[in-house]
C-alpha cells in the first residue's frame, strides 16, 4: 500500500473512532442522565430499555450487528465495509463509558442536556460522514429505499426519527418528546455545519473599467485564480468582461481593498458557496513561467 493510501486509511479510521467516541460520550453524559428521547438506533434502544429492561449498550450492539448483516445483503460489500467500524466500535465504547460514574453525573438539566447533547451528536455524526463512512444502525434503510424506490434519503431519515420519537411518547411525557425534537433539529443543523467546515468559500464577481489592472493584482499579488466572463451592460449595451474569483472569508477584505484602490466605482457581487472543487482547492495548484510567473488555470 502506498504512503498516501496509508495516510488516507489512517485518517478514515481516526475520524470514525473519534466520531463514535464523541457519540457515545453524548449519550452517556446527556441523553441518558437527562432522560432525553432521540431518534436512530439509540432511540429504539431507549424504548427497549423501558419495555424490556435491555441495557442500551447491549441492544445497540445486537441491533447494529443485525442491520449490518441486512445491509450487507441489501446494499453489498462496499456498504458493509464502510459501516463495519461504527457497527462494532460504538456499542463497545458506549459500554466502557457507561461504567464510569463521573460521566453520568455531570448534569440532569434537560435544557443543558439538549443543547450540549445536540452539539456533540451533530459533531460526532459529521466526523463519521466526512470520513466517507456510516454510523451504522438504521442507515441501511434509507439507503436501500433510495436505491430501489428513489425516495430521498433525508426524507426517510426524518420520517424514521419522527416515528421513533413518537414511540417514546408512551413512556415519556410530551415535554420530553418536544425536547427530543429540538435535539434532532440541533444535531441536524450542527451536522450540516461540520460537513461544510473548511469547504465553504465566497464567490466574487467584479465589474470594473480597470479590468486588466484588477486581474493582474488578483493573480500576482493575491495569488488567486480568476476567470473572465463575457457580460453586457443593461443600459448602454456595452460589452465588457466580468472578473470571477473564489476566496475565503479572510481573503475577502484584502480583495475588496485591492479593487477599491484601483477602481472605487467597481461593482462587486459576493455569493456564499458551500463547496468548490478543482485546481487550487481539491487539486494541487501549479505555476507556469513565461517571462513572468503566471498561475495556471
Amino acid at each position: 500500500m502506498s504512503h498516501s493510501k496509508l495516510l488516507s486509511l489512517a485518517k478514515h479510521v481516526l475520524l470514525v473512532f473519534a466520531g463514535n467516541t464523541l457519540y457515545a460520550l453524548a449519550v452517556t453524559m446527556f441523553i441518558l442522565p437527562c432522560g432525553l428521547v432521540t431518534g436512530g438506533s439509540t432511540g429504539i434502544a431507549l424504548s427497549m430499555q423501558h419495555w424490556f429492561h435491555i441495557p442500551v449498550e447491549d441492544f445497540v450492539l445486537i441491533f447494529n450487528i443485525v442491520t449490518f448483516i441486512l445491509g450487507y445483503f441489501a446494499l453489498g460489500k462496499a456498504f458493509a465495509l464502510s459501516t463495519a467500524l461504527s457497527t462494532f466500535f460504538y456499542p463497545l465504547i458506549l459500554r466502557v463509558f457507561q461504567n464510569i460514574p463521573f460521566l453520568q453525573n455531570l448534569t440532569t438539566d434537560v435544557v443543558l442536556g439538549t443543547l450540549l447533547g445536540g452539539l456533540m451528536l451533530g459533531c460526532s455524526i459529521g466526523l463519521v460522514l466526512s470520513a466517507g463512512s456510516s454510523t451504522g444502525g438504521l442507515d441501511f434503510v434509507p439507503l436501500w429505499l433510495n436505491k430501489n424506490f428513489r425516495i430521498p434519503v433525508s426524507t426517510v431519515i426524518y420520517g424514521l426519527d419522527f416515528f421513533i420519537l413518537l414511540a417514546q411518547l408512551f413512556f415519556s411525557n410530551g415535554e420530553r418528546v418536544l425536547y427530543g425534537i429540538l435535539l434532532v433539529i440541533i444535531y441536524s443543523t450542527i451536522l450540516d455545519k461540520v460537513l461544510l467546515a473548511g469547504h465553504s468559500r465566497l464567490q466574487v464577481k467584479i465589474v470594473t473599467t480597470q479590468e486588466e489592472l484588477v486581474r493582474e493584482k488578483i493573480i500576482h499579488d493575491l495569488d488567486l485564480g480568476v476567470t473572465l466572463l463575457k457580460a453586457e451592460s443593461g443600459y448602454a449595451r456595452q460589452e465588457k468582461n466580468m472578473l470571477l474569483t473564489i476566496v475565503t472569508n479572510r481573503q475577502l477584505a484584502k480583495l475588496n481593498q485591492v479593487v477599491q484602490e484601483i477602481d472605487p466605482t467597481a461593482f462587486i457581487i459576493i455569493h456564499q458557496v458551500n463547496e468548490v472543487h478543482g485546481r487550487g482547492f481539491t487539486i494541487d495548484r501549479f505555476y507556469k513561467t513565461s517571462g513572468k510567473k503566471e498561475r495556471s488555470e
